[in-house]
């Protein structure tokens, strides 16, 4: 009986995802954020992250910002806490928000978005929060992520930390 209400959990969750990557960030194919979108994203493209020039066309994407935050749970600034209003659900979605948006500029790369996001987003990424969001990514690159090998340890607690720190990774 265990087992199947499991598999019968995991499948909804899937459908529910599913549900989610088939309507994630629709907003922006409809005004106010079309028109700015179509003409800021081409040159968010060719700068770099987090830099005053990006900065720059974040104030220039201002309107629409406001109303896809509004309108799209797994963004930080949908909830008045921040992500401590998310579900699991949020939390995937913005993960692979992230993931997707680092895969489409000059210098995209995860782990700098995740440092600088969580930056951004302090105090809503506590210690305790910031974990959640990147422990995958830890595990698997502990060498590319050294503000969050710095914060594993009390997470995880010391035997489990001696233990992944004693295995091979990439």
């Amino acid at each position: 009986m265990h087992i199947k209400r499991v598999s019968q959990l995991l499948n909804e969750a899937a459908i529910k995802l599913i549900e989610r990557g088939d309507v994630h960030d629709n907003s922006k194919l409809e005004e106010p954020e079309k028109g700015l979108f179509d003409e800021f994203t081409p040159k968010l493209k060719d700068c770099v992250y987090g830099s005053d020039e990006y900065k720059g066309y974040l104030n220039g994407l201002k309107v629409a910002l406001d109303h896809h935050y509004q309108n799209n749970s797994h963004h930080p600034e949908h909830y008045e806490n921040g992500v401590n209003g998310f579900d699991l659900f949020d939390l995937m979605e913005m993960f692979f928000d992230w993931k997707a948006a680092t895969e489409r500029t000059k210098d995209g790369n995860i782990f700098k978005s995740i440092d600088y996001k969580c930056t951004f987003f302090t105090p809503s990424f506590t210690p305790s929060f910031t974990p959640l969001v990147a422990i995958k990514v830890v595990l698997n690159y502990p060498n590319r992520c050294v503000k969050f090998s710095k914060i594993l340890p009390s997470v995880l607690g010391g035997s489990v930390w001696a233990n992944f720190k004693a295995a091979e990774h990439p």
